[in-house]
This record gives C-alpha cells, structure tokens and sequence, in this order.
C-alpha cells in the first residue's frame, strides 16, 4: 500500500485528501492520503518518521516548507534554487528526497487558462509576498524570462528572496524587490499580478492585499493563489475593473498531479483530481 500525506500546521482546511485520495480509486492503486498535522517544533521528528512509519512520501504546506530541507538527504535542482520543499520521496533505501512541484504546477495551470507567456516576457509580473508560494511563483516566471517584481510588507524579505533566486536565474527574467508603499507605480506597468499572500483566505474573506482605490486595467490578469473561497475579494476588485482572474485551484490540482506521479510512478488522472478538488 502507498502511504502518503500533508505535513503542516494546521491543515484540517486542506482539499489534497480528497484529490489523492481520488486519483487512487480512479487508477486502482492501493493507496491512501492522510492528513498529518506538525506542530512547527516537531517538524524534524516528522520528516524522520516517514521513514519509519512505511510512508511513500508526503506533501509539505505552510508554515514547513522551508523547515523541512534540514532533514532531507537530497534536493531536486528546482527544490534547491527556490529554497522551499512541497514534496517529500522516501526512496526504496530510504533516503529521502525533497521537490518543488509548485513552480511547475503553477505554469502549468497559467497556460492553460492561456496566459501569454511571449506577452508577459515582454512587460512584467508583479508579485504579492515573500513566502514560499511567492519564491516558487517567481522562480516559475522569472526562470522563462518574464521579468518579476516582488512586493512584500516587509522590504527585507522580498530582498532577502530575490537575492536568493538570483544566482539561480543566470541570463532569465530579472527579480527585483520593492516596498509597499510602490504599489501604485508597480501596478500600472503588471501584466500580470499574483498574490501569494494568505490575505482573502476563508474565514478573512472579506479581505483583499489591494487597496480599492486602486484600479486594475482590463488587459491585466490576476492569480490569486487563494482557493478559498474560490472567488476572492482579490478576484471581484480585478473581474470589476474589466481584468482577467483566477484562483490557485488549478496549481493546486497541477502541483498535485506532479507530486501524485513522483510518488507512484504512473501518470496522474488530473481531470479526476480537479473534479475532486472543486468538490
């Protein structure tokens, strides 16, 4: 059987279960998700635990996806240049091995909703936060040479993780980091805005990362990496103004199918995960 599950603090709120879970009924594959809430201290105890419990792997959220790189044998190269783990492997001698499925799953879904990477090559996006979700956004964009401004209510971590990814990112997109007060300049010249904030999440749903004086254009698009609920504050401000939106369903449900194949080796069932996520 293959045993596999989330390593977060809390992660009762989580869809991942239901889309596993799912994707192993639908491909007949013994197998089960579950949810493994990790009080921050004992994160290490964990990851070493996997092991030792017959885990195959499991799936890392906030606030561990940092936390966890300490404990692992090995990095994936995306895994290391973004400097966060969404994705844990115990291999058959029982290494384990820490991926970002993140970056991928998000490019993956934005080109799918046709986002048109060629345009945004030639403007620039503009992201929302300094955590994890926001350096594996920005690797994904800036590594395909769209040129990404980070924004974060404290300067000195948007500076801290473009500085970071810059080393990893030779001749790609430029990452450049700003304050909150820039918000303005910034906004006018996005062509695509990405929060990747926790700001709009049920049960704060009435909030929104964008002051409502300030009004998007209607060529730009906005990805809220909230899913819940599934049409944020953030969505509504952009959809009124006449710009695109969405929410991060759709990386969820990319980022699980990479995570879902490491783990057995088959192709991922998505269209059977997204139904599963969206219901």
């Amino acid at each position: 059987m293959i045993l596999v599950g989330l390593i977060g603090w809390p992660v009762g709120h989580s869809k991942s279960p239901a889309m596993h879970n799912a994707a192993f009924r639908a491909a007949d594959v013994d197998g089960y998700y579950a949810l493994l809430p990790v009080r921050p201290e004992r994160v290490g105890e964990a990851v070493v635990g996997l092991r030792a419990l017959g885990f195959r792997g499991a799936n890392v959220t906030v606030p561990h996806k940092k936390a966890v790189i300490p404990f692992l044998d090995e990095l994936s190269p995306e895994a290391r240049a973004i400097g966060a783990v969404n994705t844990i492997i115990v291999q058959e001698d029982g290494a384990l091995s820490g991926h970002n499925t993140d970056a991928a799953g998000f490019m993956e879904d934005l080109q799918a909703l046709g986002a048109p990477l060629d345009d945004l090559r030639q403007s620039a996006a503009l992201v929302l936060g300094a955590g994890g979700s926001a350096r594996a956004v920005t690797y994904a964009l800036a590594s395909r040479g769209v040129p990404v401004r980070l924004l974060a209510r404290r300067p000195e971590q948007a500076q801290t993780l473009a500085g970071s990814l810059i080393p990893h990112l030779p001749a790609a997109g430029l990452v450049t980091a700003h304050a909150w007060p820039e918000l303005h300049n910034l906004a006018a010249d996005a062509r695509l805005i990405v929060n990747c904030t926790p700001v709009g999440m049920t049960p704060h749903s009435d909030a929104s990362p964008w002051p409502d004086d300030l009004p998007f254009r209607p060529r730009q698009m906005v990805y809220d990496l909230v899913y819940n609920p599934r049409r944020t504050r953030l969505m509504t401000q952009a959809q009124a103004s006449g710009a695109r939106a969405w929410n991060g369903l759709g990386m969820l449900v990319y980022q699980g199918a990479r995570a879902w194949s490491l783990w057995t080796g088959l192709p991922a069932p998505i269209e059977v995960m997204r139904t599963a996520a969206e219901a």
